[in-house]
């Protein structure tokens, strides 16, 4: 019989994954890996696991060649090492599409709230400030620039959704032809992205080309009392410099979902900020869209099963 593994996870129950796999005939163990080690000790035996933040790489595959696939909870897929499992004839897969709306609407409601300043509106009323002038000056969105970086399906919807609040909308994304950006949606390069922007709002994956691309160069092209929103993931961002920045204030706030590490410390200074608002990783959340995230991901195991090949492929293995 066919074995499968759940790494881990933060959900209240993993039935629907388990129910969905017992009903097509699979054996199901779960765990809760937070290490290499760990994810070697459970997985014995297991053709391919379901993993959310475990972490899958040469050691993993080398120790245990009978795993066969990795399924992601997720659309993200940077706990896996592609290339380690590549080079082991391992498939990857993923949920690439299922939290889209959410995470745009996240990001939108962000970043008008820094643009509105609910956030410190807020903050003043429960220290028994009233006064509309409070939380300082406010500007008029429909003469503000929204710049997008990363202009993929997440991307996309947000400038569809936004593009009515705001002045212009710019993006980068060398990954893709002039055909698929919008019409209400001017190409730049990355430099003039983060100079024209009154806001910028990031939608790309996190590899070895985005790590850090929110750094101190890149915050110094930015207009003084601009903004950051950021729902992708929490390593795009340099916390150090995007901090001295606020401190600075050539930003007047940034509004994070994701951390480089989650959660933070109640000391950390994120958290401790005056102008930063944050979210738990919760842009992609809808009870819709858990639901989605979770059949979609253990589904890719049933297809490889049945099939040889998931429904969501992010790297190609060996049959």
């Amino acid at each position: 019989m066919t074995c499968f593994l759940i790494t881990d996870y933060d959900f209240h129950d993993v039935d629907l994954e388990t129910g969905l796999l017992r009903e097509a005939g699979m054996e199901v163990k779960t765990a809760q890996c937070r290490t290499e080690e760990d994810v070697i000790a459970a997985a014995k035996g297991c053709d391919g696991v379901l993993i959310q933040y475990a972490p899958l790489n040469e050691k993993v595959f080398k120790a245990r060649p009978e795993v066969r696939i990795v399924s992601r909870l997720g659309a993200g897929y940077d706990t896996v090492n592609v290339a380690d499992a590549r080079k082991h004839g391992v498939w990857v897969a993923n949920s690439p599409d299922y939290g889209v709306g959410e995470v745009a609407s996240h990001a939108l409601g962000m970043a008008l709230a820094l643009v509105r300043h609910l956030p410190f509106y807020d903050r003043d009323i429960r220290g028994a400030k009233w006064h509309y002038t409070s939380a300082g000056k406010l500007r008029r969105p429909k003469e503000l620039t929204l710049g997008l970086l990363g202009l993929g399906r997440i991307g996309k919807r947000m400038a569809a959704i936004s593009h009515e609040a705001f002045r212009d909308v710019i993006a980068c994304d060398p990954y893709i032809a002039d055909t698929e950006f919008p019409p209400y949606v001017r190409r730049v390069d990355r430099d003039a992205l983060f100079r024209e922007a009154d806001l910028v709002s990031l939608h790309v994956p996190l590899n070895e080309e985005t790590r850090g691309i929110v750094n101190t160069a890149a915050l110094a092209l930015m207009k003084p009392g601009s903004w950051v929103v950021n729902t992708a993931r929490g390593g795009l961002v340099d916390i150090p410099a995007l901090l001295a920045a606020l401190d600075a204030n050539r930003l007047d706030g940034a509004a994070l979902d994701v951390l480089p590490t989650e959660p933070p410390a109640s000391s950390d200074p994120l958290v401790t900020h005056s102008r930063v608002l944050l979210t738990p990783h919760a842009a992609f959340y809808s009870a819709e869209a858990e639901q989605e995230l979770r059949r979609k991901a253990a589904q890719n195991l049933v297809d490889w099963a049945r099939t040889g090949r998931p429904r969501y492929v992010v790297s190609e293995g060996r049959a």
